[in-house]
């Protein structure tokens, strides 16, 4: 099972007055740890120019279970989840490492997507081993 941790530092701009973290500075935080997931799948950004097909976030489900504060030091674990043929899903969690607290739960389901026609692309078949740097010098 392919997964990443992310450390963020939460920041003044990603806080409101009172210094609790904005709802979608979450979202930022987690689009940074599935751009990362995603180059460790071997889809990187020369890859996704070359092919002109990108992944797309088609859904987003999130809870917000506790506050982060200004200062905080979080991580944000992500994993890839389950596929169909024509997409797959990433779980993310948010945790505060200092107290143990999980903060955040997110799945996102993803589609690849031919640019600029906007066209679905089915997944490659044995996904997600094709992208897998090694898998390209075999």
């Amino acid at each position: 099972m392919t997964t990443i941790i992310t450390p963020v530092q939460v920041m003044f701009f990603d806080t409101d007055a009172g210094g609790v973290v904005h709802n979608i500075a979450y979202l930022r935080f987690i689009e940074t740890a599935r751009t990362l997931l995603a180059v460790q799948l071997g889809m990187d950004w020369e890859r996704m120019a070359h092919t002109s097909v990108y992944p797309v976030v088609v859904r987003t489900e999130i809870d917000y279970k506790r506050p982060a504060l200004l200062g905080d030091e979080l991580e944000v674990h992500g994993r890839l989840g389950e596929a169909t043929a024509a997409r797959f899903w990433c779980h993310f969690e948010i945790k505060r490492p200092r107290d143990g607290a999980l903060l955040i739960t997110c799945q996102q389901a993803l589609a690849f997507v031919r640019m600029p026609e906007g066209r679905p692309q089915r997944l490659p078949k044995g996904w997600p081993n094709p992208f897998a740097p090694a898998a390209e010098e075999s």
